[in-house]
């Protein structure tokens, strides 16, 4: 079983989409919707998607991933099925539930994410995907845009994602990576590119850099404003 665990706020525009794009896809799975308080249609498009589970917790990534993983633990008869956390505005490549779901019995694979691309063909973007994909091919530390999957029983282990505002995704993988060393699959996962070019392009790609800059090297953490919601 596949658990997919989207935390979602004010995504009325992505997540149509993305759940569309997880109703076609074949594999054993159920999607689990955690809201963080939206004020637009949000939970209303979750709540009226066929076989998706709604539920919700107060904002933040961390917060709404552990509700859903909680909420998945409970419900698994199995420790080693999987969880997958997905961005609203992420779509996973065709096939790749199913290749997930033919990992379930090897006990050698126990956490992984995708390489990931930008919707679009800005070169710009590509770079920054470029970029991301080279230091995780690295470090093995998965961002959140990439659908980290980990097992149950690990993540539990772990104590999921620890309680901070920002870089979540990195602090869990860096405890991660002390227990095993989280596989890459391609094709990559896509990422709606809106919010980059909102924000302007070469923004977010000194924006990118910055990040990596502070977690790679432990540089002193950037302000909170810096993370701040663009939809």
């Amino acid at each position: 079983m596949i658990y997919i665990i989207i935390p979602a706020y004010n995504e009325e525009n992505a997540l149509p989409f993305t759940l569309s794009s997880l109703r076609t896809a074949h594999g054993c799975c159920e999607i689990i919707v955690v809201d963080g308080g939206s004020t637009d249609r949000t939970p209303h498009i979750a709540k009226g998607t066929p076989s998706v589970t709604l539920l919700t917790a107060p904002k933040g990534r961390a917060s709404q991933m552990n509700t859903g993983a909680a909420y998945a633990i409970q419900h698994s008869y199995d420790t080693q099925n999987w969880l997958l956390f997905l961005h609203a505005d992420t779509t996973l490549p065709e096939g790749s539930l199913q290749r997930l779901q033919a990992m379930h019995t090897d006990a050698m694979i126990q956490a992984g994410g995708f390489f990931h691309q930008f919707s679009g063909d800005d070169w710009r973007l590509r770079f920054i995907s470029w970029l991301d994909n080279f230091r995780c091919t690295h470090s093995r530390i998965i961002y959140g845009d990439q659908a980290l999957f980990v097992r149950c029983g690990l993540f539990e282990q772990l104590g999921g994602f620890p309680n901070q505002p920002i870089l979540e995704d990195v602090a869990f993988c860096e405890k991660l990576i002390q227990h095993t060393r989280p596989i890459l699959l391609t094709p990559p996962v896509v990422t709606d590119s809106r919010k980059f070019v909102q924000m302007g392009i070469w923004r977010s790609l000194a924006r990118v850099f910055l990040i990596i800059l502070s977690v790679e090297f432990r540089l002193p953490m950037l302000a909170p404003a810096f993370f701040r919601d663009i939809r």
